[in-house]
């Protein structure tokens, strides 16, 4: 298996070469050179994460140094459970997909923790430390320092929007100290997420620092985020003999695009809609056909505020003509309003607290429902709302209990800088170290 650039096919890398860069040499995103494929047949006797993934992945680490690994680092990354939930008081049958059961209550912990297990293992000839670069709409920057604390091969550099994500989860990206240094980024997250790219472009960074990214702009952030969308796919498709269908909350559409690829291998993947907030690139794209990116708004569900996302590059290279996207996928778009009654009315008529991205997708099940959709639907449901407890338990009136992950890292001493919104800033900042 080879990994070619979006822009260019002609930059190939193997799968530890892809995951060790984080982008390609032309700035384009790694995506598989062919994609295998599965019949759920290929599945039978597996049902624990870890060896649903390492079944999954094993094409994708074909002829690469980390294939002999791949079992251990499924085993190491996925060491926490992943429930698929029935929503037993649903108006029609649902599941809700339970991925904030890691250290770091978010579905980030999956690939943060495949990513970080995956770059340990790979031989590097320049010895000097890896950097890590990451922009962060809220999660991934906690994930991603979780996952790579205190390890001396590393060092890691999170970038977020300061004043654009819940005071949890700004507590999480900047309580760990060590080797991982966190800035609060005077700008938004699409300009963190600049900021990084073009970090990955500039010749004197290139030359004082080895880099590498955590974002879903990593191929190897999206390979173990497919292994949940297989693990719930096949468990419903052993229970019900068909499809499920699935509501994603989108951002800059790394978890979308797993799923997208999941189906793609052959996984028992039906519908798939993306749930956007007000940042509505990716709606607005799908509806027109015009790739409008724009600047983002801060909404309630502050992870998914991206107006550019990188993996509509992913998207658009593996479908690339319109009309034959339009029917893979479709989207809908929730404002704050609609966010703050959902989650009232769930709280109450389905026993169910959602963070406010959860939310999202909660909403646009309901109107599915409403439209007329048929089958079984699957939430997905992306961080516990422990994280968002403001907003959460001004809407339903509940005090969410905080899990003991979550707990532990409120209790730590928070060390932050702030940064200006500019390369310069951060090439400053990384070369003063």
């Amino acid at each position: 298996m080879h990994y070619i650039s979006t822009r260019d096919s002609s930059h190939q890398a193997s799968l530890s070469e892809a995951i060790a860069r984080g982008i390609a040499p032309d700035g384009g995103l790694y995506v598989p050179g062919d994609f295998p494929h599965f019949n759920t047949r290929d599945f039978d006797g597996l049902n624990e994460l870890p060896d649903i993934a390492e079944r999954l992945l094993a094409p994708f680490a074909e002829g690469d140094p980390l294939a002999s690994q791949l079992g251990d680092i499924c085993r190491e990354a996925f060491n926490f459970p992943v429930p698929l939930v029935t929503l037993d008081q649903a108006p029609a049958p649902a599941s809700v997909l339970e991925l904030f059961h890691g250290p770091t209550c978010a579905f980030k912990d999956f690939g943060a923790r495949f990513l970080a297990a995956s770059l340990g293992r790979i031989p590097r000839a320049d010895k000097r430390k890896l950097t890590i670069l990451v922009a962060t709409s809220g999660d991934t920057g906690g994930a991603v320092a979780a996952a790579f604390h205190k390890k001396p091969w590393v060092d890691v550099v999170v970038l977020y929007p300061k004043g654009l994500v819940s005071e949890r989860q700004a507590q999480q990206l900047a309580c760990w100290g060590d080797n991982v240094r966190t800035f609060a980024v005077n700008g938004t997250f699409d300009e963190c997420q600049r900021m990084v790219k073009e970090a990955f472009l500039d010749a004197s960074l290139k030359e004082s620092h080895q880099l590498s990214s955590a974002n879903s702009i990593n191929v190897g952030r999206l390979l173990p985020q497919m292994t949940y969308y297989a693990k719930s796919s096949l468990e419903l498709w052993r229970q019900l003999g068909r499809r499920p269908n699935y509501i994603i909350p989108t951002g800059n559409l790394g978890n979308a695009m797993a799923c997208v690829w999941a189906r793609h291998v052959g996984l028992p993947i039906g519908e798939i809609v993306l749930a956007t907030n007000a940042n509505q690139t990716v709606t607005d794209f799908l509806r027109s056909g015009e790739w409008q990116p724009r600047a983002s708004i801060a909404t309630l569900a502050s992870a998914m505020d991206v107006g550019n996302p990188s993996n509509m590059e992913r998207l658009r290279s593996l479908h690339a003509d319109f009309e034959e996207l339009q029917g893979q996928l479709g989207a809908s778009s929730v404002d704050d309003i609609e966010i703050r009654g959902t989650l009232r009315r769930d709280s109450h008529e389905l026993n169910r607290i959602w963070c406010p991205h959860t939310a999202t997708a909660a909403k646009v099940y309901r109107r599915m429902l409403s439209r007329g959709a048929r089958g079984h639907w699957v939430i997905v449901s992306t961080a516990h709302p422990a994280k968002f407890n403001d907003i959460v338990e001004s809407q339903t009136g509940q005090e969410v209990p905080v899990p003991q992950a979550l707990a532990t890292l409120l209790s730590l001493p928070r060390q932050e800088q702030e940064l200006e919104a500019s390369l310069s800033a951060l090439r400053t900042q990384l070369q003063t170290t």
